[in-house]
């Protein structure tokens, strides 16, 4: 790519440090797409040895070598200062993955004075750590500290209460009770302890830099200090995690400042580091630096009645919340990028742990290929059979999760209500598995609901229609608790209204034209996704990590926020942060003569889909289930691999051979035997297999039922639907599954048999 001009406008960058890569985005001021950079840490850092970025040990603890962060940093800015003009970048902000960094005392309490003669690898060594490898989101080694914090403070509703939030595996909390109680002489030589976010954010400033308030609220100790006030640390909290009140004081001191003004004004400027060294303007603003979730809903510009699903290593639907309710059903966070004089809001989060590595593990044991599992997913019934009385269910819960399922773990399969080992029907499981993961956001955002933290109507836009709710009017709402008390609910699972008018959708899993069509039967809404992302699909479609060229949700997320910061410096009554990205958007279309917004930075035309010429997948570019499996996946069960023969519909399941139950409602053609298609993965990464044969046969496009071929087909990824507009192209969006009524009514009578099963699953009835 070639240099960026010299001289020219004002530009804005967005870092995000990801699990398996470190991204950078550039944007100039109408937020058009200027530049793209990335460090992807197992084929550009390949001397650390990770694998999707990070280090799978016993006992479920997955962690990552903090100095690679680093070094990161210094491969990114290099490749920043070769192609562009870093003296006109005027804004940075940014986003990390959730991760704890554990700093040893000695560059306490001024952070490490930098010489920009050297790179920062030399000078932030692996030595500065007292943890050189730490922990990660898909950590669970923790569970149990978590659940024992929650228990001192009075169990889950007693501790959301108090601050906000009850046990996950990943609280920070969990994390620093943890290693006092088993490395104490790691606590000993702790000087400061950082989330993954701040640190980056005092990297670029060269000096300790808060950490946000969406991060505090997601420690476990932080107090919300409600509508014009500030949160603050909860002393008891922090006395239980420290173990007296000597640690507990040390731990306050550990986790340093806390910004609760938001992202819309500057913490700081750029180091004197990086600007002797990369030519940065020495006034160049940085913005307080975010959880990489948040980041890249904001990037996204939701509207107050559309929900954000993003799936990945962890599924999360998120959507803009107008009071803090805390409760255990769900996380809330303050809007990280709002104006501290109006009415605060918030982002609430319902967050699954067993999402990449199911989705991977059932393509491994049943498919063996994306192209596949998609197909199976489009063309077995909707729960899996064509009865009425006979649907099927499973849940996959192979990693200890938040509530409900904080101490449920297995793989549970049910036909017509009953415990089954495997379904008669071997080709449902792909289907009943995405089924499941979805069915379990939209019942949880039903239960919700009734905590009035979305607000007093949260009708979400649409009205039903007596159709559209099994003949009952529109009014039907009134009446909804005998008629969800008749199905043993607490709501009324045919009444759509309440449900999001429109779901976004991001992640690898969001390429599969069959799951975006679930998804959007399951909530009776249309799917949309980010053009970028659907663009980048054609060439990668089956990871996480964008295309080559392609920017990053979060990292753009990081870029439109330091544009909205540093419009806020330049004009007084700056508007609210999605309103002004609107306006800057709309700027740009109607400049633009009304063209999508450009999607990658290579200089590959804009196409929504319809092809991406010349864009490949760079090895090594982080895989779509960037960690392991634990000791459930070392104990062999990802190695049954279903073999798929021609002819004679036979599946050997490890050595047990099965025919398969063929139902008249499955249109499934010819298989091939598996040639063609790479290595099945291992119980730590899932394979790239773009191109790779399909283990069923047939074309098809978005919700269409294949058509019986002769050969293999490769997964063909979501594109544009014609019923995308104008408005929805200028926010950089593009619609890739419609609502259907019917499937939705479907689904929506799946409901109670689904919350009886999860019922008896959580009360260990099962």
């Amino acid at each position: 790519m070639p240099p960026a001009p010299k001289s020219g406008a004002s530009l804005f960058l967005g870092l995000e440090l990801a699990t398996d890569q470190l991204r950078a985005s550039i944007v100039d001021e109408n937020l058009e797409l200027v530049g793209v950079e990335c460090v992807d840490y197992d084929s550009e850092l390949s001397e650390f040895q990770t694998q999707g970025g990070i280090f799978t040990t016993p006992g479920e603890a997955y962690t990552t070598p903090v100095d690679m962060f680093v070094k990161a940093l210094d491969y990114l800015l290099e490749k920043l200062h070769k192609n562009y003009d870093l003296g006109r970048i005027r804004c940075i902000g940014g986003s990390a993955q959730h991760c704890l960094i554990w700093w040893k005392s000695s560059p306490i309490p001024s952070f490490p004075a930098l010489d920009a003669r050297l790179p920062l690898y030399s000078q932030i060594s692996a030595n500065s750590f007292s943890i050189p490898n730490a922990p990660i989101a898909q950590d669970t080694s923790a569970h149990t500290h978590a659940l024992a914090l929650e228990a001192a403070l009075g169990g889950p509703d007693h501790m959301a209460a108090r601050v906000g939030i009850c046990a996950s595996p990943a609280l920070v909390a969990a994390q620093l009770l943890k290693v006092r109680e088993a490395l104490p002489d790691i606590w000993g030589r702790t000087g400061r302890v950082q989330v993954a976010s701040a640190f980056m954010a005092s990297l670029v400033c060269g000096a300790w830099a808060p950490m946000s308030e969406a991060e505090a609220c997601a420690t476990g100790m932080w107090v919300h200090g409600g509508t014009g006030q500030g949160g603050y640390w909860d002393d008891g909290v922090l006395d239980i995690v420290g173990g007296s009140r000597e640690d507990g004081r040390k731990i306050r001191s550990w986790l340093g400042e806390v910004d609760t003004v938001g992202c819309g004004r500057r913490i700081g400027t750029v180091s004197r580091y990086l600007v002797d060294r990369y030519g940065f303007d020495p006034d160049t603003g940085v913005t307080a630096f975010i959880p990489d979730y948040l980041s890249l809903y904001l990037s996204v510009v939701p509207s107050p009645s559309d929900a954000v699903l993003a799936f990945g290593p962890m599924d999360q639907l998120m959507t803009t919340a107008q009071h803090y309710v805390p409760t255990r059903l769900y996380n809330m966070y303050p809007h990280p990028a709002q104006d501290p004089s109006d009415k605060r809001k918030y982002v609430l989060t319902l967050t699954s742990r067993n999402a990449d590595v199911p989705r991977a593990l059932v393509r491994d044991m049943y498919t063996k290929s994306w192209s596949a599992f998609d197909r199976l997913v489009a063309i077995v019934p909707p729960g899996g059979s064509i009865g009425l009385d006979d649907k099927l269910f499973s849940f996959w819960l192979l990693q200890a999760d938040s509530y409900p399922f904080s101490h449920v773990k297995g793989i549970f399969r049910f036909e017509t209500g009953v415990k089954v080992n495997e379904f008669r029907d071997l080709r449902a499981n792909p289907r009943c598995l995405i089924e499941s993961q979805v069915l379990s956001f939209r019942v949880r955002w039903s239960r919700l609901l009734a905590t009035g933290a979305l607000g007093p109507s949260p009708g979400r836009g649409k009205s039903p229609q007596p159709s559209q709710t099994n003949g009952r009017s529109s009014t039907a709402s009134t009446s909804a608790m005998p008629i969800s008390a008749s199905l043993g609910v607490s709501f009324d699972p045919y009444d759509h209204a309440p449900l999001p008018a429109r779901i976004i959708a991001t992640g690898a899993a969001a390429n599969f034209p069959s799951i975006a069509n679930v998804v959007g039967d399951v909530f009776n809404a249309p799917v949309l996704m980010p053009t970028t992302q659907v663009d980048s699909a054609q060439a990668s479609p089956h990871r996480n990590a964008p295309a080559p060229g392609f920017p990053s949700r979060a990292a753009l997320g990081g870029s439109y926020v330091a544009r909205w910061a540093w419009g806020r410096e330049r004009a007084r009554g700056t508007l609210g942060y999605e309103e002004e990205i609107r306006r800057l958007l709309g700027k740009r279309w109607t400049t633009s003569g009304g063209l999508p917004a450009r999607t990658n930075a290579a200089g590959l035309p804009t196409t929504i889909g319809v092809g991406v010429p010349g864009a490949g997948s760079a090895p090594g570019s982080g895989a779509s289930t960037p960690y392991g499996l634990g000791p459930l996946g070392r104990s062999g069960l990802g190695s049954s691999v279903v073999v798929e023969e021609d002819e004679d519909e036979v599946l050997l399941v490890g050595h047990e051979e099965r025919m398969r139950t063929l139902t008249s409602s499955t249109n499934f053609s010819a298989v091939s035997s598996g040639s063609g298609v790479g290595a099945p993965s291992t119980a730590f990464t899932t394979p790239d297999l773009s191109g790779s044969a399909s283990g069923v046969v047939g074309g098809g496009t978005n919700g269409g039922t294949p058509t019986p071929g002769a050969g293999a087909t490769a997964l063909v990824p979501v594109t544009a639907l014609p019923s995308t507009t104008d408005a929805e192209l200028q926010l950089g969006l593009a619609r890739v599954a419609e609502a259907d009524v019917d499937a939705f009514m479907a689904y929506a009578s799946l409901v109670p048999e689904y919350c009886r099963l999860e019922g008896m699953l959580v009360k260990g009835l099962v």
